[in-house]
């Protein structure tokens, strides 16, 4: 009746017991540490402290992780934590825990979360948006994650802004090694550094957000150039998969009003006469991601 969830991120870790009502049984976080062999250490210490809770051992496990395991060789890949890259993080989870381990990129695991028993509950399909340092995706139809051919489904972020103007051509660097792709222009930091271009000032995207609210016209100009880019980003997704729900995430998702200010823009640029899929903010939070891990475990 339980599952594991554990939430590998690059500042810290969360382990928590899900129960087949999707409460929350029990729940940790922990610092990540650097180092891969830490924190490999670090979940197996986390897994054993939360089946003594419940008196249990060897429930099943599954852990959400930035990044996806190369098809072919089994290692990891395009990882933003870089002690990750190169490493066969299933297979070694498996090793220290003694039992199968179902792993998934973290953005997959807030998608299967927010599909299960979130805020796109009872929809057919439904597409997790990440907003936060960088940008990510999942797609989730009839309660499974669509990891795709090369396990690389969802992966938005690193495709090109659509309906650049002259001023966002070629676009800013991306880390990927591309240019203008969607990361680039509308995560965190690239949100911040678009308001520092336009307007010499520097000033986190909390304080952008704030100073918006406050009527500051450079910051009002960067939140409305911010959401005129989300909504072209999510046109396309919606013109591809076209879910029915499509659920934001991520630090940025708490933007007052977000949703509803990229469902009115979206009928600008979606290929369609009447715009379905719904835009809503996530339910769970930052306990999305380890509830979508212990999810990879399905109730049947």
């Amino acid at each position: 009746m339980f599952r594991i969830g554990v939430d590998l991120g690059g500042t810290k870790t969360e382990v928590a017991i899900i129960d087949s009502d999707g409460h929350t049984r029990y729940s940790r976080r922990e610092a990540t540490p650097e180092h891969y062999e830490s924190k490999i250490r670090l979940i197996t210490h986390l897994v054993g402290l939360a089946e003594k809770s419940v008196e249990s051992d060897s429930l099943p496990v599954g852990v959400g992780h930035p990044g996806s395991l190369n098809p072919v060789s089994g290692l990891m890949r395009n990882s933003n934590s870089a002690a990750l890259n190169g490493r066969a993080l299933d297979k070694d989870l498996e090793a220290a825990l003694g039992r199968p381990v179902r792993c998934a990129n973290d953005a997959n695991c807030f998608a299967l979360s927010e599909a299960v028993d979130g805020a796109g509950k009872g929809a057919k399909s439904v597409f997790g948006v990440i907003l936060g340092t960088g940008v990510g995706g999942g797609l989730v139809v009839d309660g499974r994650i669509h990891e795709g051919h090369g396990l690389l489904g969802g992966e938005w972020g690193h495709t090109s802004l659509p309906w650049p103007s002259i001023g966002e051509v070629p676009g800013p660097d991306c880390k990927c090694g591309l240019n203008g792709c969607v990361e680039s222009w509308i995560s965190g930091p690239a949100f911040a550094a678009d308001h520092t271009r336009e307007t010499g000032r520097t000033f986190t995207a909390d304080q952008i957000v704030t100073n918006a609210a406050a009527g500051e016209a450079g910051a009002k100009a960067a939140l409305d150039r911010f959401q005129d880019r989300l909504a072209r980003g999510l046109a396309t997704v919606i013109n591809i998969v076209d879910p029915e729900v499509i659920v934001l995430g991520g630090g940025l998702s708490n933007i007052p009003l977000l949703a509803e200010e990229t469902a009115r823009r979206l009928p600008g640029y979606v290929f369609t006469d009447r715009m379905t899929t719904r835009i809503v903010r996530n339910l769970h939070g930052d306990s999305s991601g380890v509830r979508g891990a212990a999810w990879l475990w399905p109730l049947s």
